[in-house]
């Protein structure tokens, strides 16, 4: 068994970050979807897709789920998710190094690949001078 991971974005972030990373590592070493949110979205109409799209990923070890933004819209509907029963843990500030860096560490149990994913969201960031 291992963790499952689900991106919770806002429309067109998550499947495009899973597409890329998928195509780098192909196959993926961790169970992967993304769960996108529309602007206009109400919450509890989209909770029930939610809660599927997080046992799907789920292999008995939990699940990681990431965000875009914190306090936006995907964020709380996580928030929602992480109260259902499934063990969770939530990273915001998503971005492509971070989803790298959590599945070259798919060995690792839940309650470690959050301090993971933020290193690799941190260190992804670059500022070249040139």
């Amino acid at each position: 068994m291992s963790v499952g991971v689900l991106l919770i974005t806002h429309t067109g972030i998550g499947s495009a970050l899973v597409a890329v990373a998928n195509r780098l590592l192909n196959p993926l070493p961790l169970r992967t979807e993304a769960f996108e949110v529309p602007f206009d979205a109400d919450l509890d109409a989209l909770l029930p897709q939610a809660s599927a799209a997080l046992r799907r990923v789920d292999d008995g070890d939990g699940v990681l789920v990431l965000t875009d933004l914190y306090g936006a819209s995907p964020s709380n509907l996580a928030a929602r998710v992480a109260h259902l029963g499934t063990p969770v843990r939530r990273v915001s500030a998503l971005n492509l190094p971070m989803l790298l860096r959590v599945m070259n560490y798919a060995e690792l149990e839940l309650d470690q690949l959050p301090v993971i994913a933020a290193a690799g969201a941190r260190n992804g960031v670059i500022q070249d001078d040139a």
